[in-house]
């Protein structure tokens, strides 16, 4: 069982395959056995590719496992309405025992507004509002709430979570403006996969001095960063299938050489100290090939050198 003094997540694979449940009951097995402190899922509702819808497969997942937490990193508040956003986010915390977070961002150029009925225009104060209607859902017995975008007087909505004063919600933010919103709205952030470690260093020296203005405790307010990562000491071939893959997911191989550790052990170790005396606290670490492999890998001889 991993022992280092940084927590880590896995990302739980998240496309449909024909062996799809048995093969994550095994992956989520190993994984609590292993000390992963948390699981982690994304988002992409439209797309060819074949992943599944965050919420619920990690109320499927809670179901599975009794002790990791369970977060999405990110979903996009703005393409859901924020009383069944409420409602969802309050029955996962209940059925998986309070263990759910909430990542949450804004999203960007990627996001098909119109099949969503979501104009383009004002997406951040939607952003905003939404946030704030389900802390209100999840908190107040009755809550009344007279916005930009939503209105309602004296809704009750039962029960509330089991996490309070709700589930913790941490923001995935790049710019100074959304750091901003993280530091005044967020329980915590994740530094984004596709993004470098300059980006890293850069966004999270900003986040720790907005949080001081904001008189937020930066000790109190997790840091963390998703990392795409592969253990292969023949370091081209792990460059090629990471470039394989980001080429898929992302449109862009080249992507992959620039955000993602892979090499030797000792190689992914010097990467990873980096970017934890950065000020990284935490880490979501996504291995996108050879699944079980990584679980078992990163758990052993990764995590008890953080």
């Amino acid at each position: 069982m991993a022992t280092g003094k940084i927590p880590c997540g896995i990302a739980i694979p998240q496309m449909s395959t024909p062996n799809y449940v048995p093969e994550l009951r095994d992956f989520l097995s190993r994984a609590e056995a292993l000390g992963y402190d948390s699981v982690w899922v994304q988002e992409q509702i439209l797309g060819d590719a074949p992943m599944f819808e965050p919420i619920t497969l990690l109320t499927f997942v809670a179901a599975l496992t009794s002790r990791v937490r369970l977060g999405t990193s990110v979903i996009l508040p703005v393409t859901r309405h924020p009383i069944h956003l409420a409602k969802t986010l309050a029955t996962a915390d209940h059925l998986s025992n309070g263990r759910i977070t909430l990542g949450v961002g804004l999203g960007g150029p990627h996001v098909p507004e119109p099949p969503f009925n979501i104009p383009k225009e004002n997406r951040s104060r939607r952003f905003v509002e939404v946030l704030k209607v389900m802390k209100l859902l999840l908190t107040e017995p009755r809550a009344s709430f007279a916005g930009e975008f939503w209105k309602f007087d004296n809704l009750a909505m039962e029960p509330k979570p089991l996490q309070k004063p709700h589930p913790p919600i941490w923001f995935g933010a790049r710019d100074e403006v959304a750091l901003k919103r993280a530091a005044r709205h967020g329980d915590g952030w994740m530094g984004a996969g596709s993004s470098t470690h300059a980006d890293f260093v850069t966004q999270s020296t900003m986040l720790r001095r907005l949080l001081a203005e904001s008189h937020r405790d930066p000790a109190t307010y997790p840091i963390s960063k998703r990392v795409y990562i592969a253990i292969d000491d023949d370091r081209e071939r792990a460059e090629r299938r990471l470039r394989e893959w980001f080429g898929v997911r992302y449109r862009n191989p080249d992507m992959a050489s620039r955000v993602s550790i892979w090499g030797s052990v000792d190689q992914c170790v010097d990467k990873l100290g980096e970017l934890v005396r950065a000020g990284a606290q935490h880490f979501l670490l996504n291995p996108v090939f050879d699944d079980m492999e990584h679980l078992e890998r990163l758990a052993s001889d990764v995590m008890p050198r953080l």
